[in-house]
């Protein structure tokens, strides 16, 4: 039986990608996201590609909660059930504490924590109803260290990290699967304009490592594997001295 994933923010970069990735795959799509011009551009590329499988788009700003609370059920039933659900709509931005930028760092934290907090929580009720499931957070890199003049990123993907924690220990005896990601630079919008991109792999490879360790189901893992695992234990020990910003 053909399986239906909802991604949130899946008009670009890494939600697109893994858009193109499952389709392949032959999963059935429901996309969401704020822009539904280039959702529904990018469903009729993949139509016309993969003519086996179902798309529905669907405008959607996780920032709504009551809009998402709806929407989570009514994709469902649109398609019999969900299988799996990858909460991944996030943005970037903000700068310095201090720097007249705190109207940015509302926003990545309304869209990356409370956005990513009513997705997974609605889609966790959804797939104690249905009996099964599979919840995917997309949290960060980021998430293992704060940074100078990305506190509010590194602090909403640290969010997202804990709240996936806590759900991974409420749902240990259900049949329900929880999956983490902690993606490194991958090449889209959100970090295109950074001047340093360590570790930096396309898209394409970014989303079928992504779509790859969501079907193995793994409960934890960064993207790549390598060598974003060691890094990510260096970046919580190293001194401050080494990673600190000039004012």
């Amino acid at each position: 039986m053909t399986k239906t994933v909802l991604i949130t923010g899946a008009s670009s970069g890494i939600g697109e990608g893994m858009a193109r990735e499952f389709a392949a795959r032959g999963y059935n799509l429901a996309l969401a996201a704020r822009r539904l011009e280039s959702l529904e551009q990018l469903a009729g590329e993949l139509t016309k590609q993969f003519s086996g499988i179902r798309i529905e788009t669907l405008k959607l700003d996780v920032t709504d909660v009551v809009a998402v609370q709806k929407a989570i059920p009514s994709v469902a039933k649109i398609f019999g059930k969900l299988d799996v659900v990858v909460a991944n709509a996030g943005i970037g931005g903000g700068g310095a504490i201090g720097s007249d930028k705190f109207d940015e760092d509302v926003a990545i934290m309304q869209t990356n924590v409370i956005g990513a907090m009513a997705t997974i929580d609605s889609s966790v009720k959804l797939f104690k109803e249905q009996g099964e499931g599979h919840l995917v957070g997309i949290a960060s890199v980021a998430a293992f260290r704060g940074l100078p003049h990305a506190s509010a990123y590194c602090a909403s993907k640290a969010a997202i990290s804990t709240y996936m924690d806590a759900l991974q220990l409420e749902l240990h005896h259900s049949p329900i699967n929880v999956t983490c990601l902690y993606p490194g630079y991958i090449d889209t919008p959100i970090n295109n304009k950074m001047k340093n991109r360590p570790f930096l792999i396309d898209v394409e490879k970014g989303s079928r490592i992504i779509v790859n360790l969501i079907e193995k189901k793994v409960k934890k893992s960064t993207v790549p594997v390598m060598p974003w695992n060691i890094v990510g234990r260096l970046l919580k020990v190293l001194p401050n001295s080494l990673l600190a910003g000039r004012a």
